[in-house]
């Protein structure tokens, strides 16, 4: 059981580090005329990575239920992994079709309906990233001990 928290943590956080840090900035770097053929890749690869999260974290969760049975309540990885999910849904369910309503929007209306335009939304959805990619980097050193 070890070794496949090992592998779903590796699959979900390291996925999220390749496409944040080297697939998605090297895709607006290859296609410098053509950001929003980049920017579509990009917030697909992105999505995909967030179903990855959404079921490697209740894969997990379900790991340490199973394993720690209500001690897992006490188990800060276990919390941790909580709040990346609850930061994945936010993204994915909240902000990404926020985001993509308003790239495909040529409405000034879109932007006041909504309360704010695209870059405050993708800043936001940046920033929610970010989060979880450090959230993620501080789970896999607590669970590798590194």
């Amino acid at each position: 059981m070890e070794t496949l928290k090992i592998w779903i943590l590796t699959l979900w956080v390291g996925g999220l580090w390749i496409i944040g840090a080297l697939v998605a900035p090297t895709l607006f770097m290859l296609l410098p005329t053509n950001r929003p053929l980049a920017g579509y890749l990009a917030g697909h690869l992105f999505a995909y990575i967030g179903w990855v999260g959404l079921v490697s974290g209740l894969v997990l969760i379900g790991y340490w239920l199973i394993i720690l049975g209500f001690r897992a309540l006490q188990d800060k990885s276990f919390w941790l992994v909580v709040l990346m999910l609850l930061l994945i849904a936010v993204s994915q369910f909240a902000i990404f079709p926020i985001v993509a309503t308003l790239r495909h929007a040529s409405i000034d209306g879109v932007n006041q309906i909504l309360g704010a335009g695209f870059a405050t939304w993708h800043h936001l959805s940046s920033g929610l990233y970010l989060l979880e990619c450090i959230l993620g980097a501080y789970l896999v050193q607590r669970e590798f001990r590194l």
